[in-house]
C-alpha cells in the first residue's frame, strides 16, 4: 500500500542493510529509550542552574543552588524524577522526526551511510523552531518546584503562551542552535565514529565489546560536548525558565546573567552543573546509541533473513 507524500524509495533497503524507514525508526526509538532512563538526571541539572538565582532574583554561590535542587528532590523524588518526561517524550516525535529526518534526509542525500558534518550542520539549524517549544514547556514545567512543590500544568503554560500569540515559546532558539549543532557534530556524528574505532582497538587488545566500547567513547565525547553547551544550556534556562507572564530575557541580557555569575563565583558560576552535565552525557548518549544499535541490527537481521538486501555494485 502506498502511503501519500511517501516515496516508495524511503522503505527500500540499501545496500548497507537498512531502508530510511528502518533507520529513522530505530533512531527515534534509542531516543524514546534515552529520554526516559535519564529524565531524573535532566531534571536535576535544570533546577541546579536555574538556581543560581534567589527568588529575590540575587545570585547564590553554586554550592547553595546545588544544596537546593536536592531540597526539591528529597521532598518530591517521584514527581521532579518524572517531571518534564511527558513532553520530552511527545518531543521525541516534534523534536527528533525534524531533527533525524534533516541529518538522515541530508546524508541519504548525498550518499553517506552514516551522518557527517554537512547533514549535522542542516539539522541543527533546520530544526531548532521544532524543538524549542517542545524544550520551552518542559522547563517551565520545573520552573516552579521551589515555590509550588509541583509541575506546572501544561495547559496552563499553553494558555499564558497563546495569550501572546505563542510568542514565548520560542524563547531560547538562538543559543538552542548552537547547542543543537554541538550535539549533532559530537553525539550523532563524533560518538558513533568514535566508538568504531575504540572497538576495533579494545577488542583486539583487551576483547571488549560493543556495548563497553559505546561506554568509553561516550566518556570520552561527554566531557568536550559539556565543556562547548553548558554555557548555551545555562543560557537557555535563564530565558526559558522566566514568567512567561513577564518581559522576555533576551539572549544580551542571559549572557549578562552569566557574566554577573563569573564575576561573584568565577568559573564555577560560568560552568553551574557541569559535573552533573557530564555525567548526564555519558548515560544519555550511551542509552541512545545502545537502544538505537539494537534496533538497527534487529532490523538488518530481519531484512539478512529475508533476502531484502540489495548486493553492492561491483566495480569493473
Amino acid at each position: 500500500m502506498k502511503i501519500p507524500f511517501i516515496p516508495d524509495e524511503y522503505f527500500a533497503v540499501k545496500p548497507h542493510g537498512l531502508s530510511q524507514f528502518q533507520t529513522m525508526t530505530a533512531y527515534l526509538g534509542g531516543s524514546a529509550f534515552q529520554t526516559v532512563m535519564d529524565n531524573p538526571i535532566t531534571a536535576y541539572r535544570q533546577l541546579v542552574q536555574q538556581y543560581a538565582k534567589d527568588l529575590k532574583g540575587n545570585t547564590v554561590d553554586p554550592k547553595v543552588a546545588v544544596t537546593e535542587a536536592r531540597a526539591v528532590f528529597y521532598a518530591h523524588p517521584v514527581s521532579a524524577s518524572l517531571s518534564g518526561v511527558g513532553p520530552r517524550l511527545v518531543g521525541v516525535g516534534f523534536k527528533r522526526i525534524p531533527k533525524f529526518g534533516i541529518l538522515l534526509g541530508i546524508s541519504f542525500f548525498i550518499g553517506d551511510a552514516e551522518p557527517g558534518v554537512i547533514a549535522a550542520f542542516g539539522a541543527s539549524i533546520g530544526s531548532a523552531f521544532f524543538i524549542n517549544p517542545i524544550r520551552m514547556i518542559e522547563k517551565q514545567q520545573r520552573a516552579y518546584y521551589k515555590q509550588t512543590g509541583t509541575s506546572k500544568p501544561i495547559t496552563e503554560i499553553l494558555k499564558e503562551s497563546a495569550s501572546q500569540s505563542f510568542r514565548p515559546l520560542f524563547r531560547g532558539t538562538v543559543p538552542l542552535m548552537g547547542h543543537s549543532l554541538a550535539s549533532a557534530l559530537l553525539g550523532l556524528v563524533g560518538q558513533p565514529k568514535l566508538q568504531k574505532w575504540v572497538q576495533r582497538e579494545m577488542h583486539d587488545k583487551f576483547g571488549f565489546g560493543r556495548s563497553v566500547s559505546g561506554l568509553i567513547a561516550s566518556s570520552i565525547v561527554s566531557p568536550i560536548y559539556v565543556f562547548v553547551t553548558n554555557p548555551l544550556s545555562r543560557l537557555e534556562v535563564i530565558m526559558q525558565t522566566s514568567s512567561i507572564q513577564k518581559k522576555s530575557i533576551g539572549v544580551g541580557e542571559a549572557i549578562g546573567q552569566v557574566i554577573e555569575d563569573s564575576k561573584k563565583f568565577g568559573l564555577r558560576g560560568v560552568f553551574r552543573g557541569q559535573g552533573i552535565g557530564i555525567a548526564k552525557a555519558i548515560v544519555s548518549l550511551t542509552l541512545f546509541h545502545e537502544g538505537r544499535l539494537f534496533l538497527q541490527d534487529g532490523f538488518k537481521g530481519y531484512n539478512e533473513r529475508n533476502g531484502y538486501i540489495p548486493e553492492k555494485a561491483s566495480a569493473h
